[in-house]
């Protein structure tokens, strides 16, 4: 699993990747690669963080937002884009974790405490200037679109959700930002002052960083 600037990050990558053909390769069909050119990106990009509202609602469960869209690829026909973007999300969770896993990225020190939160944070500061248009992305997620997907969500969750996010993403990641963040989410805010800690201690590894700059290389 990512964090949300790194999803976003990936997001840029693939639609990199639309506009100079190297998506097309892998599906020759002419009505898919259609498909992918007339995705709204902004939506997209709004589905591509919405899996992890779970982080602030106890009712919904992992396996609601993230055993789904089987199999898990780059293959968007039938999705509305923030669909797509949702499932792109997925399909980035696992992709990461391969590419983690073949440079061996777990065998160092300290990377894999706490489900990976450090690493995935860390992955937050070194990426977020990948992205050049966080403050119009912050304004959309602080009124997001009226978006109905197939799971329980209220619309004061969904709303909070993304404001928690615009929040986080409006300026260049720090500890304080990063800690402000996970205060946010019941499910992580016991550990934060923890994580945080990690974040910084795994943020002086060199070799932990060279490994974790892979991933937005390889994702797509």
């Amino acid at each position: 699993m990512a964090s949300q600037i790194a999803h976003i990050v990936y997001a840029k990558k693939y639609f990199d990747s639309i506009e100079n053909g190297k998506a097309d390769e892998a599906f020759l069909d002419e009505e898919k690669i259609n498909h992918r050119r007339k995705i709204d990106r902004d939506k997209f990009l709004l589905g591509a963080v919405f899996p992890d509202i779970r982080m602030i609602e106890p009712s919904i469960k992992r396996k609601d937002t993230h055993l789904r869209f089987q199999p898990l690829d780059l293959n968007f026909s039938g999705l509305t884009s923030f669909e797509a973007g949702w499932k792109f999300h997925l399909y980035c969770d696992v992709r990461r974790e391969e590419i983690l896993n073949q440079n061996g990225f777990y065998e160092l020190e300290k990377t894999g405490g706490l489900f990976g939160r450090p690493a995935k944070l860390l992955e937050d500061i070194l990426l977020y200037d990948i992205y050049n248009n966080w403050e119009k992305l912050a304004n959309y997620f602080r009124n997001p679109p009226l978006v109905t997907p197939d799971i329980k969500v209220d619309r004061k969750t969904f709303a909070l959700w993304y404001a928690i996010l615009a929040k986080y993403i409006e300026e260049k990641v720090t500890m304080k930002s990063i800690s402000i963040f996970l205060s946010k989410q019941p499910k992580l805010a016991e550990n934060s002052k923890e994580i945080v800690a990690l974040v910084d201690e795994l943020g002086k590894n060199d070799k932990a960083i060279k490994k974790l700059l892979l991933i937005v290389d390889e994702i797509v």
